[in-house]
């Protein structure tokens, strides 16, 4: 195949790939105060070139937390940026980049990022990727740009697992955090729940019904490999990775009600973890490992609480309301992430674990199974519209909102994928 032709193939996959991303994500909030940056057209191998500053900027714009403005012409990564004209324009940042054929065939794509005030190059990095890697090396580029201006680090490379249910059939889902190269880990045609990433980015735990009762896997992504880490008498659900990898949170009724208990993610030695006379359920650690917080009505009603790791007293973490379940902390473990019965409806909220105040973040009525970004700047979960399941993210500070569905399907169960360097 010759070299031209080569690139308009490599130009229709990748029109094909994004027209056929299952994962629609709809942008239906920004956040105030958005940093002005100009991504302007890399140069060089053209189709490759604006394939990867197409989803350059779709990342950045859908983050909430940047205004693209038009950078005018195409810019080099060897090229002075026009500052004044960019000045005028109302940027304070501007990326260019330039795309070559490496000696092996494959693209070596270079960036640099430049302050426009300061007239200052921020960064200069290369990029070595083929054509099938264009979207993972955009996400790349955009994360670069992402950390650079905001200091924290990007997301756009990291992966969100979800499960979607159609006629008779449930799928287990991972995506890009952008909803494409969307792959089904599981299909089956019992019910999947409870996704959940171990802290590695190379295995799911997730609970299939597929022998006719609630049982615990942790599936290799790698190989497709996977093993039963909790199969019990009774049910065995929601598995929770502990910090470090080695162990699962989960809850089993094997001794009468459903209570907590630890068990090593090879599925061998299981250790119980809290005693209620009522139901324990929804473990999750912290991200210092120290404590796992969970949801319990030994109260009366369903509230959160947390218990250290090495067993004793629980503590009770939530006191406002009658029912808060679902609790997620943060990545900093800084705050927790919940859902909230507010005059009827379901809302995901979020508390100041320091302060204990807490915001409503969302507007909508059935939301359910929060899930933060690696970074903490956004919060997946699933809700409903018009009778259907959907995916939607807000960020921590309630101002920029996301929706993310599939089309004539039921989509729920999300859970964000950690940072993998």
């Amino acid at each position: 195949m010759k070299f031209n032709a080569l690139l308009v193939a490599v130009g229709l996959a990748f029109t094909s790939f994004l027209a056929y991303a299952q994962l629609t994500v709809e942008i239906t909030g920004a956040g105030a105060n958005r940093l002005p940056v100009a991504i302007a057209d890399f140069t060089g191998e053209r189709i490759v070139a604006q394939a990867l500053t197409s989803v350059v900027r779709a990342d950045l714009e859908r983050s909430g937390l940047f205004r693209l403005i038009d950078a005018g012409n195409p810019l080099a990564e060897s090229a002075t940026p026009a500052f004044e004209d960019l000045k005028n324009r109302g940027a304070d940042a501007v990326a260019g980049g330039t795309v070559a054929t490496a000696a092996d065939g494959r693209y070596e794509t270079r960036v640099r990022l430049s302050d426009v005030p300061k007239q200052a190059a921020l960064g200069n990095p290369a990029y070595l990727h083929t054509g099938a890697q264009l979207r993972a090396t955009a996400h790349r580029i955009a994360d670069f740009i992402y950390e650079k201006l905001t200091g924290e680090p990007g997301v756009f490379s990291t992966r969100i697992a979800y499960v979607v249910k159609s006629t008779g059939r449930f799928e287990l889902k991972i995506a890009d955090a952008d909803g494409s190269n969307d792959q089904a880990a599981l299909a089956s045609r019992e019910p999947i729940i409870s996704p959940a990433w171990s802290p590695d980015g190379g295995k799911l735990a997730y609970v299939s019904f597929e022998a006719k009762k609630p049982v615990v896997y942790v599936h290799d992504l790698a190989s497709g490999r996977r093993h039963v880490a909790a199969n019990f008498k009774g049910s065995n659900s929601a598995p929770a990775w502990s910090p470090d990898g080695k162990q699962l949170a989960v809850v089993l009724t094997k001794d009468g009600s459903s209570q907590l208990y630890v068990v090593n993610a090879d599925g061998s030695g299981v250790t119980r973890v809290a005693s209620s006379s009522g139901i324990d359920t929804e473990p999750r650690w912290s991200p210092d490992g120290q404590f796992i917080y969970f949801t319990s009505d030994r109260g009366g009603s369903p509230q959160i609480y947390r218990i250290a790791t090495s067993g004793g007293a629980a503590e009770r973490v939530t006191f406002e309301g009658s029912y808060n379940v679902t609790p997620r902390p943060s990545p900093d473990g800084k705050s927790l992430a919940f859902i909230a019965r507010n005059g009827g409806r379901f809302q995901l909220a979020l508390m100041d674990l320091a302060t204990k105040q807490t915001q409503i973040l969302t507007d909508s009525a059935k939301d359910e199974s929060p899930s933060f970004a690696p970074n903490g700047r956004m919060i997946l979960y699933a809700t409903e519209i018009g009778g259907r399941g959907v995916l939607a993210a807000v960020s921590s500070d309630g101002r920029v909102k996301q929706k993310l569905s599939v089309q004539a399907a039921d989509v729920r169960e999300p859970a964000w994928g950690p940072l993998v360097r």
